[in-house]
């Protein structure tokens, strides 16, 4: 489906708010000054924004025929009022009404604090729900979640970093998953001597944060799945992390252990005797089937068996992930593994939604998205809210991602005290992440308005063969620093 843009460049917003009623169609994008000369070809959707300041979006939509315009002045959004005028279009045409209404954006907690901080709490929930369409359920969720991130970035100063360590190989790879990582299956031999070169990297980098005098506030090995490294290799990895860096301030060091089936106690304990005070074990689904049908290779057990090994083991914060909308599931059988998992009482429970990412095997595949598995996703959102209220965690860090089941969202639970910092950093975008690893993507803050930066090499095996350059990129983080 075509969408014309004539006289505006309102095209990333407004293709994406397309995409969120229309989420198995591919639109194509066509700019032109003015329509005199444009052959419209059915179906097709163009927004114009005339001379005369009226925005005006048109559909020829199968069956729908249909237009609005709006007059606006000179204050006004112009991009927002097309999407308001789009979006009541399509709403109206395809009887879906977006929890999130007009807003695609991956942050709308960070969105509603600007907005707070420019007109208050009550005046910024408003402006959410009368303005951009929220739904009063997720209003209501996007204020509790910004009332706890802000107290977690209170605490935070402009000397502070948190420290990212890339482990970008898998056992195998999950049909839903886009992230770049390496089946051990097949870069077995690329292991070691990335794990030696991992280590040489954050030697280098820990020199050069010291050099700066900045401060480690939070370190997360994620990945891939970092326990497809051998027990020697993670306590290698981490105790350099430890050695090279004043961990003196450090106030969570978290290892996203991952998939159950690369869990053992020789690993669990590894990592515990590098300090490493948080770990992540993920289910996502405790039904062996849906496990079977998403490339997971192991079952529940496996996972009841990695948890309780980890509890032996001393860890006092053990997170779990849980994925809403994943194929074959059901409400029944999400609100089974949800009621198993709140009585095991991880310290925090992160409950994602399946989004079909275009690299991802599913998509691949020709999966696609329907309303009934919105519906579906939705009650499994709403029993998570629910429940997890009553088990007494609360939510502390809330994002989004394209083409997400029901366009809803992946929000973290916690107990009090129990949040995992690292997650509203880099949702926040307000503290510096330095990062190590392939893949890995340091983001520096306070150089004026702007996010600056720093890319490391995407596979393990450019890593490898271009460490020598991997190393002089780290050089800009002073560079960067010297301009702010």
């Amino acid at each position: 489906m075509k969408i014309y843009y004539i006289n505006n460049s309102f095209d990333y917003e407004l293709d994406k708010l397309t995409s969120v009623f229309f989420p198995n169609i591919k639109t194509e994008s066509v700019k032109a000054d003015c329509d005199d000369m444009i052959v419209y070809e059915k179906p097709y959707i163009s927004v114009k924004f005339g001379a005369d300041s009226v925005i005006t979006v048109a559909a020829e939509l199968n069956d729908l025929s249909d237009f609005r315009s709006k007059t606006i002045g000179d204050n006004d959004n112009a991009e927002l009022e097309a999407a308001l005028l789009l979006y009541d279009i399509l709403k109206s045409y395809t009887g879906v009404t977006p929890p999130w209404g007009v807003l695609t954006g991956v942050r709308p907690i960070k969105l509603f604090r600007k907005l707070k901080e420019q007109m208050g709490e009550r005046e910024a929930a408003e402006h959410f729900k009368n303005v951009f369409c929220v739904s009063a359920e997720k209003v209501k969720i996007t204020l509790e979640t910004e009332k706890n991130e802000s107290e977690i970035l209170s605490k935070t100063t402009p000397k502070s970093f948190s420290l990212y360590l890339s482990v970008p190989f898998c056992p195998s790879r999950c049909s839903y998953c886009s992230f770049v990582s390496a089946s051990t299956e097949r870069t077995k031999h690329l292991v070691e001597p990335y794990t030696r070169l991992l280590c040489e990297e954050i030697e280098k980098t820990a020199e050069i944060v010291s050099a700066l005098g900045l401060k480690l506030e939070s370190v997360y090995m994620g990945g891939g799945t970092p326990t497809t490294l051998s027990a020697e290799q993670l306590e290698r990895v981490l105790t350099k992390t430890s050695e090279c860096f004043d961990m003196s301030g450090c106030r969570e060091f978290t290892v996203e252990a991952g998939r159950p089936d690369t869990i053992t106690a020789e690993k669990l304990f590894a990592i515990k005797s590098a300090n490493v005070d948080r770990i992540s074990i993920n289910p996502q689904t405790l039904n062996d089937a849906v496990l079977k049908v998403i490339g997971r290779r192991h079952t529940a057990d496996d996972f009841y068996r990695s948890f309780e090994d980890a509890r032996k083991c001393g860890f006092g914060h053990i997170n779990t992930d849980l994925i809403a909308g994943l194929p074959a599931d059901t409400f029944s059988s999400f609100k089974s593994t949800l009621d198993n998992i709140t009585r095991l009482s991880p310290e925090s429970i992160t409950v994602h939604t399946l989004a079909m990412k275009r690299a991802s095997t599913l998509n691949q595949n020709g999966k696609k998205l329907y309303d009934n598995e919105a519906d579906t996703a939705s009650q499994m959102l709403t029993y998570a809210d629910t429940t997890l209220h009553d088990c007494g965690y609360y939510p502390y860090y809330l994002y989004r991602q394209s083409r997400m089941v029901g366009n809803l969202e992946n929000t973290g639970w916690s107990k009090k005290g129990m949040e995992g910092y690292y997650n509203v950093f880099i949702m926040d975008e307000s503290q510096t992440i330095i990062a190590c690893g392939a893949g890995a993507v340091t983001k520096i803050t306070g150089c004026g308005s702007r996010l600056e930066r720093i890319f490391n090499f995407k596979y393990p095996y450019e890593y490898i063969d271009r460490f020598d350059e991997v190393l002089k990129r780290k050089e800009a983080i002073k560079q960067l620093y010297d301009k702010s």
